[in-house]
């Protein structure tokens, strides 16, 4: 089993509603995603509480394999979803493992 962790942090400039608007459509998105992408296991997005924070967003999924993440990553679903949340992201960091 791999998990995939991702993490966005909004532009700076990007007032809060767009930010707030933005994160609910992406998390939508992206949580309907099993439905249509069957590598998907488990998919949740949480959107950050902490203002002290950097990242704004965290998105956490399961996989049977890094070559099924790849699949999820590539598949035309997921890229509408990202594409209208990356226009307003500033930086995103990512990190798949085992468990």
């Amino acid at each position: 089993m791999v998990k995939h962790i991702v993490m966005f942090q909004f532009k700076a400039d990007v007032p809060a509603e767009t930010r707030n608007e933005a994160a609910r459509q992406f998390k939508a998105g992206i949580e309907a995603l099993p439905a249509i992408i069957p590598t998907i296991r488990a998919i949740k997005v949480g959107l950050n509480i902490n203002p002290s924070e950097k990242w704004d967003i965290c998105l956490e999924s399961s996989f049977d394999s890094l070559e099924d993440v790849k699949t999820y990553g590539a598949h035309p679903a997921h890229k509408a979803v990202a594409v209208e949340l990356m226009q307003h992201v500033a930086a995103r960091a990512c990190t798949d493992f085992e468990i």
